[in-house]
């Protein structure tokens, strides 16, 4: 199965010619899961081979308006280009406590409806996610009624003995949120796909008499089997050790994390993406506004000793060196800093439109 992550938005703040807001797309075979969605989202898949229409799952990291502000205009969008006849699943949506309130405002105030329904399921922070001061009373329940478009989610509290919020658990995947330190409360997010079933041992197969067909994939598919002789053939008897998922972790912003859940979940992963809003020499102030810096985020990634890191979510300051002005700085010194974190380990800078795929493992699991 292939699986890819685009990055459609780089930038923080605020959309800009050269970058946009936050937009990151996972990228299942032909399903679509879209990881924060700021302003101008709808436009940059518009620009790109994806096709918004294909989302079938949101996850909101935090709730300032660069990573949150598309979300009203994209499900609008997505709805005049289908069909009020297409059978469409529901649009199901991740966020912090607030997000099905705001996103029920918006859609009531503007009368917006939708030929799709969607769902929003809320995670509940703790009170150590942000400073005391920034801290605002969220109602757990809206008073308001639910529109027709919206199904009833769920409200996903923080497991204390994983330290970790279980959001999908399906077939073929895991996905979790851990807790992070921002100015708002922030998270993380991992997708962790399972083992995969190894390889079926076909000499081992012709001993017990089992014939190629329908069989082999009974047994592929982990089901134990009775040949026409009485023979109880179970998957283990042929089946060769399991390979290991691949694992993408893509963090909110913030300018630490909360817990020890952060660096089990992201642990080895096959890619990080971190925020590094600022350079080195802005610690100071990226501290002061809950943001990291390319050594802070470098220092994570070697902590978790990820297989590779992806440095995103840039102030508009940092250019290409082909667009640097007065005030600005060229964007590949913040790669630079990381790289010496990590010991000349090879960090990429995300640009908009930029696609990395996640190639599938061949080594098999420790035994």
């Amino acid at each position: 199965m292939a699986v890819d992550v685009t990055f459609l938005g780089t930038g923080a703040a605020y959309p800009s010619p050269s970058r946009g807001a936050s937009a990151t797309v996972v990228r299942f075979e032909g399903d679509c899961w879209l990881f924060d969605c700021g302003e101008g989202t709808q436009t940059q898949f518009m620009k790109s081979p994806l096709k918004a229409g294909r989302i079938t799952k949101i996850f909101i990291t935090h709730l300032h308006g660069d990573h949150v502000f598309g979300l009203p205009g994209l499900l609008c969008t997505i709805s005049l280009q289908s069909s009020s006849t297409t059978n469409k699943q529901p649009v199901e949506i991740y966020g912090p406590l607030g997000l099905r309130s705001f996103l029920r405002r918006i859609m009531d105030l503007s009368h917006s409806q939708l030929v799709f329904p969607y769902v929003v399921h809320e995670l509940v922070p703790t009170l150590d996610q942000c400073p005391m001061e920034e801290l605002k009373e969220v109602p757990f329940v809206d008073r308001d009624g639910a529109s027709l478009e919206e199904a009833q989610g769920n409200t996903i509290y923080l497991d204390p003995v994983e330290d970790s919020y279980l959001l999908v658990d399906n077939e073929q995947f895991v996905m979790k949120a851990f807790r992070l330190f921002h100015r708002i409360p922030s998270f993380g997010f991992v997708v962790e796909e399972k083992l995969r079933p190894g390889k079926l041992n076909v000499q081992k197969l012709k001993e017990l008499g089992v014939q190629p067909g329908p069989l082999y994939g009974k047994l592929k598919d982990g089901v134990t089997i009775v040949l026409e002789n009485g023979t109880s053939v179970s998957p283990s008897d042929v089946l060769e050790e399991p390979f290991p998922g691949r694992k993408i972790c893509i963090l909110g912003d913030c300018s630490s994390i909360v817990g020890d859940g952060a660096v089990r979940l992201c642990y080895e992963a096959d890619l990080l993406v971190h925020e590094a809003t600022l350079d080195d020499t802005q610690v100071a102030k990226a501290y002061e506004h809950g943001h990291s810096t390319p050594k802070m985020a470098a220092e994570f990634a070697k902590l978790c000793k990820v297989k590779k890191l992806v440095l995103s979510h840039f102030s508009q300051r940092y250019k290409p060196a082909s667009q640097v002005g007065e005030g600005d700085m060229d964007v590949t010194e913040l790669k630079r800093q990381a790289e010496l974190v990590l010991d000349g380990q090879e960090v990429v800078l995300a640009e908009d439109f930029m696609t990395i795929g996640i190639p599938m493992k061949n080594k098999h699991c420790a035994t």
